[in-house]
């Protein structure tokens, strides 16, 4: 099947149907504020538009150029933060603004080579924003293209290692004018019509040119290789408290949720390793256990409490009424609800 009136068909329709989203400049306009671009796909990475939405629109209130966010406390940045999860995101963020304001006049460099050089932008958020902050002609890769292009072209090779392929296909559909449009055009559809399950191929602009369809079962497309299976570790939070505040610590900056606050914990490995790492002597009472799954691992994490009198344990005593403040991360957060109802009936 022929798709070489892909790029005009779409266009066409992303032309009536483009989601209007607020990093978004609409169809045929001036490219959007590099800024607001590059902001919204870091956040959008492993995340979705729905969950973005609020966390974009307090960010761009607080910090609403890059030269603002360069200035930010980076413990009020992981705060604001906190919810949207995979943290290095976060400091790579600071990271980034910083550059840019140091050694590019506050400005984004409009080149996919230029952007690639800053922290924390790899080749997709290079080439989406170089695309749609500058309308240069980039290939924009992200989930929803490659299902796109899989589908598009009945890609049989299973991802990972269809990856070059899907990316160089994505490249003979690009077209060399509204390179921005098409890359948001390719993301809208495989948001809105070509899903993951149950695609919509009756409304697609594609439908007479998709080879997936034609095989009458496009939602096996893209072909994926069977996960390993997810590691399983286990921990203690200890939700120490006195005089109506609880004690958190600050994470290091490197490694998992670091420079974040949260409760003290104890080591995560693959044996329950009890009390290790308590912050201090106390009558430690079990609160019950949270699950919660990171990328690599999945966490049984044991949450304790107890009451203290001691004056001179290190960290950072928090009011418990003020805890939604501290921004914790998710994981905490809810070792951090166990514990509170444990106490709140003792």
């Amino acid at each position: 099947m022929s798709v070489d009136g892909a790029a005009p068909a779409l266009l066409s329709w992303y032309d009536v149907h483009a989601r209007a989203l607020p990093w978004r400049a609409p169809p045929g306009a001036p490219p959007a504020d590099p800024y607001r671009v590059w902001l919204s796909e870091i956040m959008l990475q492993q995340t979705t538009v729905a969950a973005v939405r609020p966390y974009f629109a307090r960010f761009t209130e607080r910090w609403p150029d890059v030269a603002a966010l360069a200035t930010a406390d980076e413990g009020e940045l992981m705060a604001a933060w906190a919810g949207l999860g995979y943290y290095a995101r976060a400091r790579n963020l600071l990271a980034c603004a910083r550059a840019v304001a140091k050694d590019h006049g506050g400005r984004f460099p409009d080149s996919e080579q230029g952007l690639r050089a800053l922290p924390g932008i790899g080749r997709y958020t290079a080439a989406a924003v170089a695309a749609i902050a500058f309308g240069r002609r980039a290939v924009v890769v992200d989930g929803n293209v490659e299902r796109v292009v899989a589908r598009l072209f009945a890609v049989e090779e299973a991802l990972p290692a269809a990856r070059p392929r899907l990316h160089a296909l994505a490249d003979r559909l690009t077209p060399a004018r509204r390179t921005g449009d098409f890359a948001q055009a390719m993301m809208d559809l495989g948001a809105t019509i070509c899903t993951p399950r149950q695609p919509a191929c009756a409304i697609c602009p594609l439908m007479t040119m998709c080879a997936g369809r034609a095989t009458g079962d496009p939602a096996r497309f893209p072909v994926k290789a069977p996960k390993a299976a997810r590691p399983q570790r286990r921990g203690t939070a200890f939700w120490l408290e006195r005089d109506g505040e609880v004690l958190l610590c600050r994470r290091p900056a490197r490694g998992l949720l670091g420079g974040m606050l949260a409760l003290p914990s104890g080591p995560w490995t693959a044996d329950d390793p009890g009390l290790a790492g308590a912050p201090a002597e106390a009558g430690w009472r079990d609160a019950g256990h949270i699950a919660h799954v990171f990328t690599h691992f999945a966490l049984d994490l044991r949450v304790v409490t107890a009451l203290t009198g001691e004056r001179t344990i290190a960290g950072q005593w928090w009011p418990v009424e003020r805890l939604a403040e501290a921004g914790l991360p998710t994981v905490f957060a809810k070792a951090a609800e166990r514990a509170r109802s444990l106490m709140e009936i003792a």
